[in-house]
């Protein structure tokens, strides 16, 4: 591939990835796009209209009409909007819909992304691919502290047992299901702190690129 530097970041909910891929987008001095901010606000936007996000026909139509204003909205994260993007990400023609807004702004000025398939779907030939991963137990304790941190009450079974749902869904969808790239770097973050993951992150890249 040549032209815009693109790097993907792919992986699981909670596991680090937007921490990971918004730090290397600012060292590398490259756009960054949090590509499940899009799914997100399609599922807001079909729960807003009273609709179901699994219903192709509304899910594709919100998809159709998605503007840039929606992914700056304060309410695309939590259980809710976690279940309702896992639900509208599985329809193929909400992908579809998606798929010439992940690219265009992509292209203009290379990017780094972060979602589910990247670097398979929506880029397969990124310059660099990595895969960021970790257990769902510390998963779940990351987004636990994540949601309490907000001053929301949880409980981290409740939460551990959304995510181990929102994978199920992710890894047996149809449409660009979650799996790493052939020619992906897996990085497991289970054990790593933010800085740790981002200087393994960083050090694959340099070395993908051939940069010292």
């Amino acid at each position: 591939m040549t032209g815009q530097l693109i790097i993907a970041v792919d992986g699981p909910a909670a596991a680090g990835k937007g921490t990971l891929a918004r730090r290397l987008a600012a060292e590398l001095g490259l756009p960054y796009l949090d590509t499940g901010l899009l799914y997100r606000a399609v599922g807001r936007l079909v729960l807003d209209a009273g609709g179901d996000p699994s219903d192709p026909v509304a899910a594709e139509e919100a998809a159709r009409a998605l503007v840039p204003a929606d992914l700056a909205r304060a309410d695309l994260r939590g259980p809710e909007a976690d279940r309702a993007a896992s639900q509208v990400a599985a329809l193929p023609g909400v992908r579809a819909a998606l798929l010439k807004f992940q690219r265009g702004v992509a292209l203009a000025r290379g990017a780094v992304l972060d979602g589910r398939d990247i670097g398979t779907v929506i880029f397969p030939q990124a310059h660099v691919k990595l895969f960021v991963t970790a257990s769902v137990e510390e998963r779940a304790r990351r987004r636990w502290r994540e949601v309490q941190s907000g001053g929301l009450a949880a409980d981290l079974a409740a939460v551990t047992e959304e995510l181990r749902r929102r994978d199920a869904l992710d890894l047996a969808r149809a449409a660009a299901p979650l799996r790493p790239a052939a020619d992906a770097v897996t990085i497991d973050t289970t054990a790593l702190d933010a800085d740790a993951a981002y200087a393994v992150a960083l050090e694959t890249v340099r070395r993908r690129l051939g940069a010292p």
